[in-house]
């Protein structure tokens, strides 16, 4: 969703879930987090009501559109840390 928002609007947010929390057991498999959540990147101080107001619309587009969404996979990352540096590639 954190790709989609910004393909769609341009719109910064961060993924705080299995990227960021995901391990891997002994056998190298991820065990997922328990949560997938977006955290969006609006400073309360700086944007108007007009900027939320585009950002809600954004999101309402990419929900309309979920279906249709595809995942994307991590093609590199760091042994730790792995949440900042990490490469994707669309599935």
């Amino acid at each position: 969703m954190t790709a989609e928002l910004y393909r769609r609007g341009g719109i910064r947010s961060v993924e705080i879930g299995s990227v960021m929390f995901g391990r891997y057991d002994s056998a190298g498999k991820l065990i997922p987090a328990r949560m997938e959540l977006v955290r969006l990147a609006i400073p309360r101080r700086v944007y108007t009501q007009s900027h939320i107001d585009y950002v809600v619309e954004v999101v309402i587009e990419a929900f309309e559109h979920r279906k249709e969404l595809k995942g994307y996979r991590i093609i590199e990352e760091a042994p730790m840390l792995r949440h900042f540096t990490a490469k994707f590639e669309p599935v």
